[in-house]
C-alpha cells in the first residue's frame, strides 16, 4: 500500500491555517499521495476529495487548558495512536499545533512515519521560556522538518529551543485553488446585498478575533458616505462586539458567514478589499492573495505580512497604521476613481504571478515529508494550472 500522509489538526475555529492546511493536502492528493486529514471539524473539507476522519482530543493548548490537557494527556495519546495505527501504512505525518505537536514526539515511529510542523504563527511567549521552552525544545528534537510560514515565525521557532537546522521558511506553503472573477456571482450577490452598480462596496474575509483589527474596519465607515458598503465575512468570538460596533452604520456594514466554497464570487462582488492584520500575521496572507487574483486593489491597514505582497502600485497601505481615518481616505481615493481601482488591481493580479509557483511550493513540502514523497505525481497531473500559491 502507498505510505499515507496524516495531517492531525484539531481546533475551535475555521480559520486561514485550517483551511491552508486543507488545501495542501488537496494539492498533495493531486499529486498522487495518499492523505488523510483527523481534526474534530470535518466541515473544513467540504467541497474537496480529502478524507477526513473525526478525532477529537480536547481544546488547544494554552494557559487557561495547561492543567486539563496534562491530565487528559494518556488518553488523548492513546486516541492519536488509535487513528493511526488505523490509517497505517502512515509514512509521514503532519502537525500544526503545539498540543499536537508535543504528544506526537511521544509516540513511536512505526506510527506516525516521518514527523513535520507546520507553524503557521510565532511560537507563544509562553513558549520561549522556562519550563515550557524546554518541553518545546525536546518535542522540536522529533519532526524530520518545521515548516514556517514567515521568517518572523521561523526565529521565535528558534528563540523556543527548535535546532535551527530544521527551521525553513516557506512563505507559500498554501496552495489554494485558482480564484478568479466570477461575473455571474457578482451580479448574483450583490443583488442579495441590495447594492447597485453605483455602491462602492468594500469586502473583508477574516476572523472575529481581537488581535485582528477589524475594528478599525468597521470605525472607518464613520469617515464614509452612504455610498459606501462593508461585508465582513467570516466568524469567531469577536462577532456580537463587531456587530455592536457597527449597529450606529445599520445596513451599510453586512456580517456573512464563512464564504468557504463561494470565495470567487463574494470576492467579485466587492470592488476594494481591506485586510486588517494582527501583530503576529504570516508573510503573504491568503486573503490578501485570492482577492488579488481576482483583481481586487487591496488596502491594508498595516504593513504586517502584507508589506511583500502590496509595492508602490500594486496595492495601499494605509498610514498611520490601524487608523480608521486614514482607511477611509485611502478608501474614498478608490471609490472616487473607478481607473485607478481597474490599474491597481491588475498590477496587484499582475506582481502576483511573478512569485507564484505552486509545483515549487509543493516539491519543497514533499522533499521536507522525505525521500519516500519527492517524486508524486497524480494522474490528473501537476495542480500549477490548478493551484494558487497563497
Amino acid at each position: 500500500m502507498t505510505p499515507r500522509i496524516v495531517s492531525i489538526q484539531t481546533t475551535s475555529e475555521r480559520g486561514g491555517a485550517e483551511y491552508a492546511n486543507v488545501d495542501l493536502l488537496e494539492a498533495l492528493r493531486r499529486r498522487g499521495h495518499s492523505v488523510l486529514l483527523l481534526t474534530n471539524l470535518p466541515v473544513l473539507a467540504a467541497g474537496t476529495d480529502v478524507p477526513v476522519e473525526t478525532i477529537e482530543i480536547g481544546p488547544k493548548l494554552s494557559l487557561r487548558s495547561v492543567r486539563r490537557v496534562a491530565l487528559d494527556a494518556p488518553r488523548t495519546l492513546w486516541r492519536i495512536a488509535r487513528q493511526l495505527r488505523a490509517a497505517r501504512p502512515v509514512g509521514a505525518t503532519l502537525v500544526h499545533f503545539k498540543k499536537e505537536q508535543l504528544l506526537c514526539s511521544m509516540l513511536p515511529r512505526r506510527l506516525t512515519g516521518e514527523v513535520v510542523w507546520c507553524e503557521w504563527g510565532p511560537v507563544p511567549p509562553a513558549l520561549r521560556q522556562g519550563l515550557p521552552r524546554l518541553a518545546y525544545a525536546l518535542a522540536a528534537r522529533r519532526p524530520r522538518e518545521i515548516l514556517a510560514v514567515s521568517e518572523g515565525t521561523a526565529e521565535t521557532v528558534r528563540v523556543a529551543g527548535a535546532p535551527p537546522g530544521k527551521v525553513r521558511v516557506l512563505s507559500a506553503l498554501v496552495n489554494v485553488h485558482t480564484v478568479g472573477f466570477d461575473p455571474a456571482g457578482r451580479e448574483r450577490i450583490r443583488q442579495g446585498w441590495g447594492v447597485g452598480e453605483q455602491t462602492l462596496v468594500v469586502g473583508c474575509m477574516t476572523r472575529f478575533q481581537r488581535r485582528k483589527r477589524t475594528d478599525v474596519v468597521v470605525d472607518a465607515m464613520a469617515h464614509l458616505g452612504d455610498d459606501v458598503v462593508l461585508v465582513l465575512a467570516g466568524e469567531g468570538e469577536e462577532e456580537q462586539d463587531l456587530r455592536r460596533r457597527a449597529a450606529p452604520y445599520g445596513d451599510r456594514v453586512h456580517f456573512i458567514p464563512n464564504v468557504r466554497g463561494d470565495v470567487d464570487a463574494f470576492l467579485s462582488a466587492c470592488d476594494v478589499f481591506v485586510f486588517a492584520p494582527s501583530p503576529t500575521e504570516a508573510d503573504r496572507p491568503r486573503a490578501i492573495v485570492m482577492a488579488q487574483q481576482v483583481g481586487l486593489p487591496v488596502i491594508s491597514t498595516h504593513p504586517e505580512g502584507a508589506a511583500s505582497l502590496q509595492a508602490p502600485g500594486t496595492g495601499t497601505i494605509a498610514s498611520p497604521h490601524h487608523d480608521p481615518q486614514a482607511l477611509a481616505q485611502a478608501i474614498s481615493a478608490y471609490r472616487d476613481d473607478p481607473e485607478l481601482r481597474r490599474t491597481v488591481g491588475q498590477s496587484g493580479r499582475a506582481a502576483l504571478a511573478q512569485w507564484r509557483d505552486p509545483d515549487r511550493v509543493l516539491d519543497e513540502v514533499e522533499r521536507a515529508l522525505g525521500p519516500g514523497f519527492e517524486r508524486g505525481r497524480g494522474e490528473a497531473g501537476s495542480p500549477a494550472a490548478e493551484a494558487g500559491a497563497g
